[in-house]
């Protein structure tokens, strides 16, 4: 419990910023306050870009090395410590970090939680009388997403979306990890259900802006792989390698060895004697 009331201390700023700013695209934009959400949603992820940027080239660096990566993980097959050691040194040699593809999730963690929070008592903070509804399907926004059969509607979009941001997200990852990373989503439904409509909501766009980031991403930036280091290859000046001679032949009777025969030599044209014609034809008796 003291936990708890830690974290809500620490993130009660983050979420007067969060109401703050649905506030203000309500009161003075208009907008309903389911629309309210998905405009901070928005601004949250345009907030995230330069994390986003760091993440984008992260994934690009790790499909360029991958390659390389996958023959240390076959050289080091059996050594795990070698292995780690080996990729922590092959990520300090080429400058680069894994880990900061996670970081625009990281950032969003608070933003969640602090929107969990304002919707948690959303109905205390709008005045009585407020349209909580979306798209004139889900009707409270405010309510948990199991309530009415529209938020099962809502449900199923954010399963298709996590889904896909998922794949775009999990590209550098081998397909044990993506695997996992594809169900996880659909084993959390249950649990989602249980959230306010419009966190749900939030999540949703949140899962379409990756999505349309990662088509952006895979059209923009080229899959270059770095090749891997070739052998050293035998130059035309270097002469090649001559056959080995064969093994001296062994005698079966006595075991001594004995050299094998070399092939006669066949003369040549200009060394063989020419024949010498006899004269037809003598003295006459």
């Amino acid at each position: 419990m003291t936990f708890a009331l830690l974290v809500f201390s620490i993130l009660q700023p983050l979420e007067d910023a969060v109401r703050w700013l649905l506030d203000r695209f309500h009161y003075n934009l208009g907008l309903q306050w389911s629309w309210s959400i998905v405009a901070t949603t928005v601004v949250v992820r345009i907030l995230l870009v330069p994390l986003t940027v760091k993440q984008i080239h992260s994934m690009q660096v790790m499909q360029r090395h991958a390659p390389a990566l996958k023959e240390l993980q076959k050289k080091y097959k059996g050594d795990c410590q070698k292995l780690q050691e080996e990729t922590m040194k092959f990520y300090k040699e080429h400058n680069f970090n894994p880990a900061a593809s996670c970081l625009p999730l990281v950032a969003q963690i608070p933003v969640f939680f602090s929107l969990y929070l304002v919707l948690r008592h959303f109905s205390d903070h709008v005045p009585k009388g407020s349209d909580l509804s979306w798209l004139h399907v889900v009707p409270d926004i405010s309510a948990k997403a199991d309530s009415h059969w529209s938020g099962f509607l809502l449900l199923a979009i954010y399963a298709i979306s996590q889904v896909l941001s998922t794949w775009f997200m999990s590209a550098t990852m081998d397909k044990t990890q993506r695997g996992i990373m594809l169900v996880l989503p659909l084993v959390f439904i249950s649990v989602v259900a249980h959230f306010p409509a419009g966190l749900v909501l939030y999540w949703v766009t949140t899962n379409l802006w990756t999505v349309g980031q990662g088509l952006i991403t895979r059209r923009v930036i080229p899959k270059t792989p770095v090749p891997l280091p070739a052998g050293p290859k035998r130059s035309s000046r270097t002469a090649p390698k001559s056959e080995p001679e064969p093994p001296p032949a062994e005698d079966e009777g006595n075991g001594a060895t004995q050299q094998a025969p070399k092939p006669k030599a066949q003369p040549s044209a200009q060394a063989r004697p020419r024949r010498v014609k006899k004269k037809r034809g003598g003295a006459r008796r």
